[in-house]
């Protein structure tokens, strides 16, 4: 008897760990060409279950690009799976499971609370109205308020609740909080953070506002002219990375050991980015610490403004 009961639980078991470790996207040599412009050029990448992963490059670097494929927007070539499935035979299906937020600044004038629980409902399957309704009862939003009529940070909680309403294992967002204040900006993210993420959802994230991100993400994902630039958990960048405060008499010293990027300050210190150095050897050069994530983005990126 206790055979026949255990077979289904370790079934069950093995299929749980086979979910947790098959990626939730997985892209091989992505290319996709505007005209004589490769927006993604052998882009390769996975995407794990239960993480939140900011996707961050310049404009034209390919990652809305990048989203449009996963999202079957657009043709493409090479190999991506989401969520188990080929977005481009099989966009219906996927979308079920993913949900898509763009710029919550451009929600219609018009549109009314009211109308826009019924627009999601309408559209995406797994939308439940009356936990969006829940999360409005906390707020000042009535259903017949149009979004001409709201502040900044009303709008915010309308989108926050339209979302976390959703129940997808994939929350695409890209650009979510452009043109809003920074303090509506923070409290976008940090709802989410308490009140959506779960270890059953992942979130991929584009936005230019990298250090308001930072705390919230798990994984970061670099792409400079549609090839990836960076691709690591937040935590291997922490022990990979470190900056140091160069003392101005160990400026060449510090040049010998090739840091990947370096800033001058003024009285005569430098900073300087290294990659993969031991840090008990940069600690003779000065001071140390790690970098941020926009400093790092600014050192990868370095001449993509050009």
């Amino acid at each position: 008897m206790s055979a026949v009961l255990d077979t289904p639980t370790s079934a069950f078991r093995a299929e749980q760990a086979a979910h947790a470790t098959t990626p939730v996207v997985s892209a091989r040599n992505l290319r996709k060409a505007y005209k004589n412009k490769l927006a993604l050029d052998g882009a390769t990448f996975d995407i794990a279950a239960g993480r939140i992963y900011g996707l961050i490059g310049p404009n034209g670097a390919g990652k809305t690009t990048a989203l449009k494929a996963m999202l079957g927007l657009i043709p493409f070539d090479g190999e991506l799976s989401v969520l188990g499935r080929d977005p481009r035979t099989q966009r219906d299906e996927l979308m079920r499971d993913v949900c898509f937020i763009a710029d919550v600044a451009v929600l219609p004038r018009w549109l009314t609370v009211a109308q826009a629980i019924r627009y999601v409902a309408g559209v995406h399957p797994r939308f439940d109205a009356a936990r969006c309704e829940r999360f409005l009862a906390g707020t000042k939003l009535t259903p017949k308020m149009k979004v001409g009529e709201m502040s900044k940070g009303m709008i915010v909680q309308l989108h926050l609740a339209l979302v976390m309403a959703i129940d997808a294992r994939l929350l695409v967002l890209d650009e979510p909080t452009l043109g809003l204040d920074i303090m509506y900006r923070k409290q976008f993210y940090q709802r989410l953070l308490e009140d959506y993420f779960d270890e059953q959802k992942t979130i991929i994230v584009t936005t230019h506002q990298v250090e308001e991100i930072e705390h919230i993400l798990t994984d970061v994902i670099f792409i400079r002219d549609g090839k990836v630039a960076l691709h690591a958990d937040m935590e291997a960048v922490a022990e990979r990375y470190t900056e140091v405060l160069v003392d101005a008499q160990s400026v060449q010293a510090a040049r010998a050991l090739k840091p990947i990027d370096e800033r001058s300050l003024p009285f005569g210190k430098t900073v300087m980015l290294f990659d993969g150095v031991e840090v008990g050897v940069l600690k003779g050069f000065g001071e140390t610490r790690k970098p941020g994530l926009s400093d790092l983005f600014v050192a990868t990126m370095k001449g993509t403004y050009a």
